[in-house]
């Protein structure tokens, strides 16, 4: 009977579910990824709950020469409403997992299926018009040509490669949505049955592993050698020894190929010390590791020679970095020391 209680099991799951929906308010739901041969860092769009961020300024540039409408934040009626749905939806799961009824199970799931599918409509409508409503006095006109970007997946457009992918807060979302079906899955069972109906261990396996995921902000990125640009100095990332990243309490990720460009980059102000969730520097030894500035050995040498000058390498262990001084020679450092 839809009437009946849910078991305990369902309700955790349902509160976590809810609490989850919460970090979607401070990550980025979706994004768009543009690459092309004039720009072999890659281009982002990034989508929150309340606003466009990533490479804006420099997308509307290129639009502007195609005919196509800039993009800003303060056009979009969606990002005024988006929030509040995202907490009436939070307060909606928690609210029927303290009831505890099949029947709001099934209403909730239903409802959160229908959002998602208007969603997903009103995304590709928003993508239509964004790319078949050209100026007619454009620069740059090629006849028949359309640039609509894919809903989800890749497309070609001209020269630019065009990539469209949930990012974290969409995973959110797509997660609590596999969560809700399965328990409307096992509680329809249990109530046709009308016996107990255990949580097999894979599902619990993906469930930890996804509250895991959901439970904490994005920390920091591989480095992409040769594609990724230096956000102070502009320059491709070409040596990753020397590397660095910033990584805000907004899980937005602020890349730079050198120590020096990072420093002077936190000096201009750009950020709040209160926006800086953690500073991370590239492994010298192993590049492709990166680790927490405050637990680094440092390193400073002018026989280093790294891209802009800094000359400043980071270490994991004290051995690695006596292994180091034999080949450069130069004086240790602490990340409070170099922050002064």
């Amino acid at each position: 009977m839809n009437s009946a209680k849910i078991s305990t099991a369902s309700r955790i799951l349902f509160i976590l579910c809810g609490l989850a929906l919460i970090l979607v308010l401070f990550m980025p739901i979706w994004r768009i990824e543009l690459d092309a041969p004039q720009y072999p860092e890659g281009l982002r769009l990034q989508i929150y709950a309340n606003r466009i961020a990533g490479d804006v300024d420099i997308i509307n540039g290129l639009n502007h020469y195609i005919g196509m409408n800039t993009l800003h934040t303060e056009d979009f009626i969606e990002f005024k409403l988006l929030p509040g749905i995202i907490i009436f939806f939070v307060a909606l799961f928690i609210l029927a997992a303290i009831i505890g009824k099949r029947k709001w199970l099934y209403g909730v799931f239903i409802t959160f299926v229908l959002f998602g599918i208007i969603a997903m409509v009103d995304f590709w409508r928003w993508e239509y018009n964004y790319g078949h409503n050209l100026d007619p006095n454009a620069a740059i006109i090629v006849p028949g040509m359309a640039y609509q970007p894919p809903l989800i997946g890749f497309k070609q457009l001209l020269n630019f490669g065009a990539y469209s992918i949930p990012d974290t807060g969409g995973w959110i979302f797509i997660g609590a949505g596999l969560v809700l079906l399965f328990l409307v899955i096992t509680e329809w069972r249990r109530a046709k049955k009308n016996i107990s109906v255990s949580i097999p261990k894979p599902v619990i396996i993906f469930i930890g592993m996804w509250i895991s995921f959901s439970s904490c902000n994005s920390g920091p990125e591989p480095i992409k050698l040769g594609k990724d640009q230096c956000y102070g100095c502009k320059m491709t990332i070409s040596d990753q020894r020397f590397g660095a990243e910033i990584v805000t309490t907004k899980s937005k990720v602020y890349k730079f190929d050198d120590v020096h460009c990072l420093l002077e980059f936190k000096k201009s102000g750009t950020l709040e010390p209160k926006e800086i969730k953690a500073i991370y520097f590239s492994n010298f030894s192993a590049p492709h590791q990166l680790m927490i500035a405050e637990k680094s050995l440092l390193l400073k040498s002018d026989q280093l020679r790294s891209p802009m000058n800094g000359n400043i390498a980071a270490f994991e262990h004290a051995a690695a970095l006596k292994s180091a001084q034999q080949s450069f020679a130069g004086n240790e450092l602490s990340w409070n020391e170099l922050d002064q």
